[in-house]
């Protein structure tokens, strides 16, 4: 599969902002799958003291949870580390290696943010909007927003809020550990994310997406 809209990659930070702001205007926020048999985990790591970046496509079967298959694609780190631009510096990757897989995902959870975002484009939004795909950020850590602690109890939420609107939820995926930020990335409505998040978690704090990618990323597989 390759990228259905694409744009420069050398970019300085100024030049990356400044797109940040026009593709967010392409975003959609409304559901807008079809029936998602094919749910895919991103995630990204680096070697070589951050020098090359490593980045891994895990798809699964859903609701089963099963493997299908799952792509690995490592390239030169061209954009430095800069919080708010980590998709500049990750998705040129990415993109790689979901060009190896055999057949595209219906779904994308990527480890990082949607909208969840200063400038509403995470590195889901960014994703989902190149390949259009329907895309869900799940981060581990608050990047921006404002929340409520939600209850101690699978599947409680409290909504992620910025400049007066919702940007996403704060998801408890099992009781006594810590919630995930959950935030649409592309073609996905909040509540919908929210559902298929919890679609792929188990017994564990993070999706089984994230986890197979994750593994893979970090060479562990």
């Amino acid at each position: 599969m390759k990228a259905v809209f694409s744009h420069p990659w050398n970019l300085n930070p100024a030049e990356a902002v400044a797109l940040q702001r026009e593709l967010r205007a392409h975003l959609i926020l409304t559901d807008q799958l079809g029936v998602v048999r094919r749910v895919a985990g991103v995630d990204v790591g680096f070697e070589a003291d951050g020098t090359v970046t490593r980045a891994a496509v895990a798809v699964l079967r859903y609701p089963e949870l099963d493997l299908l298959e799952s792509a690995i694609a490592c390239r030169p780190t061209t954009f430095p580390y800069i919080p708010g631009l980590l998709s500049f510096r990750e998705l040129p990757a990415v993109l790689d290696a979901l060009e190896r897989l055999r057949e595209p995902p219906d779904l994308l959870l990527c480890d990082g943010q949607g909208i969840a975002h200063p400038r509403r484009l995470g590195i889901a939004s960014h994703l989902g909007l190149l390949v259009d795909i329907p895309a869900i950020g799940v981060a581990k850590t608050r990047l921006y927003g404002t929340h409520q602690e939600p209850p101690d109890l699978r599947g409680a939420w409290t909504p992620l809020r910025a400049e007066g609107e919702s940007i996403g939820a704060v998801l408890r995926t099992r009781p006594g550990v810590k919630p995930l930020y959950v935030s649409p990335g592309h073609r996905i409505s909040l509540e919908t994310a929210i559902a298929y998040v919890m679609g792929c978690c188990t017994r564990y704090r993070l999706p089984e997406t994230t986890r197979y990618a994750h593994r893979l990323a970090s060479k562990i597989l």
